[in-house]
């Protein structure tokens, strides 16, 4: 059992009661708040020997467990607020690297305005874990769901793809602002972030809303770091095979209707020149992913990054 077969069994009978306006199922959940908003709920985890290493730079670790929350909160075309932590300890543990953790996590929290609001310490035995909590909130009715994918709607990315094992996934930069512009500026029907691959995300929109979709081989924004891995080591995947299933990019992956294309690129430029942006493909009829390349339009059979995946 997988990961989101997994979450599935666990999920499907869970109690739900009134003022839950999404459940399991999306970057975050959504409940009613108060007024005009609605507030996101976020959980999530690093565990050391799956998401860092034991010599990795305590800091770095501290601003990843962060950061991945924050990413999800900006899918949702959100504003993150407030956070709890939750640290499982080593036995021997090094309160000097735990200072680290929290010095890298309370520096990101600061920069996006972030409460760290309380927590709780447990053993762990052998390793260090941390989980976040984060609460965020969004205008009522305008959280935007990967259940929302339209036909004809173009398939826009952020930022560059498959560099996360030379280092992005510790230093990635949630896109916040950019997540806030969009939902200001543009009717985005669908919006998840980049932490599968783009395969594996690309495929989590299509099934959510009941659409397939097609890739451009060309168009996928592969980063240079897995261009150079490939040409280095011979044993690494192909580039385009790292942009499609590495995963821990956390760039946004959204959909919009085709006919606003031009005006998303040109606004993009203006507001974000550093970040780059690509229209990848489109959504299309039926179910599945394709991928158009030289050859023709394929059937696309990888999939992303899956915990518990049999190799």
């Amino acid at each position: 059992m997988n990961e989101f077969e997994l979450i599935a069994a666990l999920t499907s009978e869970l109690a739900t009661g009134e003022g839950v306006v999404v459940g399991p199922g999306d970057d975050c959940a959504v409940v009613d708040g108060d007024g005009d908003r609605e507030i996101l709920l976020k959980t999530d985890a690093v565990v050391e020997g799956v998401h860092f290493e034991r010599e990795t730079d305590s800091r770095l670790v501290g601003r990843k467990a962060l950061a991945r929350c924050l990413s999800d909160i900006a899918a949702m075309g959100g504003s993150p607020r407030h956070a709890l932590i939750t640290l499982g300890l080593p036995d021997g543990f090094d309160p000097g690297y735990l200072k680290g953790v929290y010095a890298g996590l309370n520096e990101l929290a600061k920069a996006h305005g972030v409460s760290v609001v309380g927590g709780e310490t447990t053993n762990n035995g052998d390793r260090l874990f941390i989980n976040i909590a984060l609460t965020g909130e969004v205008e009522k009715g305008r959280a935007i769901l990967r259940s929302g994918a339209q036909v004809g709607d173009a398939v826009f990315v952020s930022g560059e793809l498959g560099g996360s094992l030379a280092g992005h996934h510790l230093k990635f930069e949630p896109r916040l602002k950019e997540s806030s512009w969009l939902a200001a500026e543009f009717e985005v029907h669908s919006m998840i972030d980049v932490s599968d691959g783009l395969a594996g995300d690309l495929r989590h929109i299509a099934r959510a809303s009941g659409v397939g979709a097609e890739l451009l081989e060309t168009a996928v924004p592969i980063s240079r770091s897995a261009k150079r891995r490939a040409r280095d080591q011979i044993s690494s995947k192909p580039p385009l095979l790292a942009a499609l299933t590495d995963g821990e990019d956390f760039e946004l992956l959204f959909t919009i209707v085709a006919a606003e294309a031009v005006n998303l690129l040109d606004g993009w430029q203006r507001e974000f020149p550093d970040v780059k942006l690509s229209c990848v493909g489109k959504i299309v009829e039926g179910d599945g992913l394709r991928i158009k390349d030289r050859t023709g339009i394929r059937e696309l059979t990888v999939e992303g990054f899956t915990h518990f995946a049999k190799n």
